[in-house]
């Protein structure tokens, strides 16, 4: 009954996260945007955070464990008197806890108590607003703030009395995932069965399992002009529409005589193609699923067989059997083109069936702008050398460094005739949009937004900054 009837309490919740703030006047915006002393770094409107509160050493004080372990016994119904007295304790680790709770709580009275004790223990004031997590959340990352002994337990006895199906990200104790950034997307598990075509119950993003492609001349029920994800492997040309991919958010598919699995991040801006035939492992096949969980706006994918979790942006297995195993699976390029460009380049291409194969329609533009404003998750500091939402188009060498090349600018200098070359990488057009090589191999390479791009490759190359 608890997931088909949180979706509907959360409306208005999920709608105040996915909304900017919009109640500081502009002589206010521009006084916080002068860096304070300590200060460690700007969110995604160039605000800078101020500095971190203090940390003590050692475990927490007997009376913040009691009240913690009091609240967390029943996560649902919400001890109020044992959340205010957190913020006796001065100990901001017990921010972390806090903040999750934010994130699912209902009523303005918890809330209220909630943005009193986090205001108390962080020493920063989240003003009047109704949902506060977002803006605490933001400075929690940016603090890096440490997360005390047993808080992911904490968070498991939350989270799973929200959805049971997380409960198996959290039994891995060596999960290389970082909990403390994890965060709930406002959907559920996806975790129907490979091919099941019924939707979730409770809601979910529903993955799309083995769609059927057709000839280029039967996709004349999607637009000349709009975004298409183009991918080539072996022999096989295909193109995944953008509208499609925002509903479904991940297609598992064989294509070119292997199993990938094609994840795209609405919320990053980012389609990727992940080889899921991995030799070993222990299990027949892996099928992507979303979870409904997201680490820093970027959605957390996991393999539906072993409920292993991945970093959808490097495809690392962090938790479960897939992790003890070390499994990260190999990328294929994607193109980011429009449908009129990438089939004039590709006339033997293939395009997803307008009904996805299971007999739905889909609207053009199903987001309606949501993400025209900057990320409407939390993410902490932003690389400031691009806008928030300016698209990258991101390389990750043999080696482990990353190499982003600003997509605008290099379309530019590429139709003016100039190279686009950074680290021995060359950047190409192909259908209108980008791909690139190095020592004449094609790389993996996939587009996204700049803040996720950065955040998850802090230290890659730009660009043409870097040059």
């Amino acid at each position: 009954m608890l997931r088909i009837l949180l979706p509907i309490l959360v409306l208005a919740l999920v709608a105040a996260a996915c909304s900017p703030a919009e109640d500081a006047t502009t002589a206010e915006s521009d006084a916080a945007r002068t860096p304070p002393p300590g200060s460690v770094g700007v969110d995604s409107d160039g605000v800078p955070f101020p500095a971190s509160p203090d940390v003590p050493d050692g475990p927490l004080p007997p009376a913040t464990r009691q009240a913690l372990d009091t609240v967390f016994d029943t996560p649902l119904i919400l001890d109020l008197e044992a959340v205010a007295s957190l913020a006796d304790s001065g100990d901001p680790r017990a921010l972390w806890p806090v903040s999750d709770l934010m994130r699912f709580v209902q009523s303005r009275d918890e809330q209220a108590v909630l943005r009193d004790t986090a205001e108390a223990l962080a020493g920063i004031d989240l003003g009047d607003r109704d949902f506060p997590w977002g803006p605490l959340t933001d400075h929690l990352i940016a603090w890096d703030l440490p997360a005390y002994d047993g808080y992911v337990d904490h968070k498991a006895a939350l989270f799973t009395s929200i959805e049971p199906g997380w409960a198996p990200f959290f039994d891995d104790p060596d999960a290389t995932i970082d909990w403390r950034q994890v965060s709930w997307g406002g959907v559920f598990i996806d975790d129907r069965p490979l091919g099941d075509t019924q939707p979730c119950a409770g809601g979910c993003i529903p993955g799309l399992d083995d769609p059927p492609f057709v000839p280029a001349e039967e996709g004349a029920y999607y637009p000349d002009d709009r975004i298409v994800f183009g991918v080539i492997i072996g022999e096989d040309v295909v193109a995944l529409p953008r509208n499609i991919m925002e509903v479904h958010e991940m297609v598992n598919a064989t294509i070119g005589g292997r199993r990938v699995a094609i994840p795209y991040c609405t919320l990053c801006g980012a389609a990727q193609v992940f080889f899921t035939d991995v030799e070993g492992g222990g299990t027949d096949q892996i099928v992507m699923r979303t979870s409904g969980l997201l680490r820093r706006s970027n959605k957390v994918m996991y393999d539906l067989t072993t409920a292993s979790v991945f970093d959808t942006f490097t495809g690392q297995a962090v938790t479960g059997p897939l992790r003890e195993m070390g499994v990260e699976l190999q990328q294929a390029p994607v193109v980011t083109s429009t449908w009129g460009d990438w089939k004039d380049e590709h006339p033997d291409t293939l395009i997803l069936h307008g009904n996805g194969g299971i007999g739905r329609t889909y609207p053009l533009d199903p987001l309606r702008g949501r993400d025209d404003n900057g990320p409407i998750f939390p993410v902490g500091v932003v690389d400031d050398r691009l806008g928030v939402h300016d698209q990258v188009l991101g390389v990750v060498l043999e080696d482990g460094s990353a190499v982003a090349f600003d997509v605008i600018r290099a379309l530019e200098a590429l139709e003016e005739g100039e190279e686009v070359v950074l680290d021995g990488i060359r950047v190409q057009q192909d259908a209108g949009g980008l791909t690139a090589e190095l020592d004449g191999q094609q790389l993996p390479t996939h587009q996204a937004f700049w803040f996720a791009w950065s955040q998850f490759h802090p230290d890659t190359a730009l660009w043409p900054h870097d040059r």
